[in-house]
């Protein structure tokens, strides 16, 4: 059955249709078959508590910027968090290691999208190129493939944005990776919860 943290109906009815999904073998085939219902949360205002549309410090990501985990299965196999972001405010470039879908609940957002042009071999050090910018509104959601899941978004509303993440993995206790574009320098990352602490972490 998992953690919810969030006991909504139509929390519920995604969850159930993101863990039927997930038994597909191909990546984008489970991402198609959930869109309809992840569509259809982000356009429903009434079922995430303002408890997690709010800010917070400390956190991996910084900049006062909050990772809510709403779901996880026991396996930790998927997990699905609501990541709060102030205005005028970007997180770091990073990567998510796994399929996903990102859609944004409230605010406006810009993304950028890198491609990497190195190989990886060389421990520290990554070659990005920024692929795309694009502006996101509510409503809006986009895929993430491991192939092409690096990137960082930005707060462009007055207000603080929320966005969606529902990801193949459990993102915020796994490590990944943490680019910075100036030095093309790359190191490991794990942005972690507000409401849930990752394991070794006290």
């Amino acid at each position: 059955m998992g953690e919810y943290f969030v006991n909504h109906p139509r929390l519920r009815r995604f969850i159930d249709t993101a863990l039927a999904a997930r038994q597909l073998e191909d990546p984008g085939a489970v991402i198609e078959a959930i869109r309809p219902e992840f569509a259809e949360l982000l356009a429903d205002s009434t079922w995430l508590p303002e408890k997690y549309q709010e800010l917070a410090e400390g956190t991996g990501m910084g900049g006062g910027i909050g990772t809510w985990l709403l779901y996880r299965p026991e396996d930790g196999s998927l997990a699905f968090s609501a990541l709060v972001v102030p205005p005028a405010v970007e997180t770091p470039i990073h990567d998510h290691l796994a399929w996903g879908l990102v859609g944004l609940y409230r605010g406006e957002q810009e993304e950028d999208v890198f491609d990497r042009r190195d190989d990886g071999r060389q421990e520290g050090f990554a070659d990005l190129r920024l692929k795309e910018r694009r502006r996101i509104r509510p409503g809006d959601f986009y895929a993430l493939l491991p192939e092409c899941d690096i990137h960082r978004v930005r707060t462009t509303s007055k207000v603080n944005s929320v966005s969606l993440h529902l990801l193949g993995i459990d993102n915020g206790c796994i490590w990944r990776h943490r680019f910075h574009l100036e030095d093309s320098r790359v190191e490991p990352f794990r942005s972690g919860y507000v409401n849930v602490d990752c394991p070794n972490e006290g």
